[in-house]
């Protein structure tokens, strides 16, 4: 079974012509699926055309089976897919607008070391349409339509390394942004990556400037290895290139992540190794107190250490702020609510059909 929400506008076109639908039908078809409904809620379709189309195609990607509600208005989403899969997202209401983090993939195959999102390897890529229908299923829940939106950003920094999966990764970016949709300004899209620099060069070229979020966490190589293995095949000054490069063709100031973890690159040398590594790049650091993951077993730093390495940071003209962290009381790090749901339940990683197997 193939998804509707995978579908353009144009793709939907060629489809009602294939069933013999006059051309109109495609836009009540978009409709339906920018509003994240099933067929049996289209009220303006021909019965008979809903019964064969939902032969071939579903109306929706994945639904919302779990949704968990932090004290600070964040929510917490488990998304099940179709063939059995399941990701998450996390909704973070802000003052300027309502984000939401979107995952990429089914799990992750990069195994940066304090991270619950590759604890049972990379699954599969997520298709196109599945990344949209985590954007209109929670845009749906809070009220919103393709005309009022409720999510007004996106991050695709939850469950997998966007770059890994560029395709469907980039069809989703025009998906969401398309004016006839849900019209989400690529202005309000962060991407986040590990630093695929080829990738990162390819994205460049593609004309989807949206905002480049690089997990650089620290500023040598030596270092930077032990915590991101991708490091040893994109190492930092190949990164940095890549990231010039960006900035050049887009013109989209960069933002470079940084996790402090304690022991590991959190002291007042790595401050000042960061700030010249990248001085004369125009870019923002953004500071993350690590999330503890008992599987990973690292740790964030206590708030003075913050404060001096923020303040290391900026006696060297590096602009820089703490990111505010938001659904720590509902697991808010990328991966740990899907880890829980598949060791809670005994869950295959890989879903559904991978139970049929057994």
């Amino acid at each position: 079974m193939k998804l509707l929400q995978d579908l353009s506008y144009a793709e939907l076109n060629e489809l009602v012509g294939r069933y013999g639908e006059p051309s109109f039908r495609a836009a009540q078809l978009y409709s339906l699926a920018m509003r994240h409904k099933e067929y049996e809620e289209a009220t303006n379709l021909p019965k008979k055309f809903l019964v064969a189309l939902s032969e071939e195609y579903y109306a929706t990607a994945l639904e919302i089976t779990e949704t968990y509600r932090g004290k600070d208005g964040a929510e917490k989403y488990l998304f099940s897919l179709r063939d059995g899969c399941v990701i998450e997202g996390v909704y973070m209401p802000h003052n300027y607008g309502d984000t939401l983090c979107v995952s990429t993939q089914v799990g992750c195959r990069m195994g940066c070391v304090f991270c619950a999102s590759g604890l049972n390897g990379l699954v599969r890529n997520l298709s196109a349409g599945e990344m949209l229908a985590e954007v209109l299923a929670v845009n749906r829940l809070h009220g919103g339509t393709p005309e009022k939106r409720a999510v007004t950003n996106i991050v695709l920094m939850g469950s997998g390394e966007p770059l890994d999966n560029y395709y469907n990764v980039t069809k989703f970016l025009r998906l969401v942004s398309d004016e006839r949709g849900i019209n989400i300004s690529l202005r309000n899209i962060s991407l986040s990556t590990c630093g695929l620099a080829d990738k990162i060069r390819k994205l460049a070229d593609s004309g989807l400037a949206v905002t480049l979020t690089v997990s650089l966490h620290a500023a040598t190589d030596e270092k930077r290895s032990a915590l991101l293995p991708v490091n040893r095949k994109y190492p930092i000054a190949e990164v940095l290139d890549a990231v010039k490069y960006y900035f050049a063709k887009t013109g989209r100031r960069i933002i470079f992540e940084y996790a402090l973890a304690e022991g590991k690159n959190a002291d007042v040398k790595s401050a000042t190794e960061l700030a010249e590594l990248v001085k004369g790049i125009n870019c923002h650091v953004n500071l993350i107190n690590l999330n503890y993951v008992k599987e990973r077993g690292m740790r964030g730093i206590a708030s003075g250490e913050i404060k001096e390495f923020m303040q290391t940071l900026e006696s060297r003209g590096v602009s820089v702020t703490l990111r505010r962290s938001m659904g720590n009381d509902i697991g808010g790090a990328c991966g740990q609510l899907r880890a829980r749901y598949i060791a809670e339940r005994g869950a295959s990683p890989k879903g559904a059909e991978a139970e049929e197997e057994k």
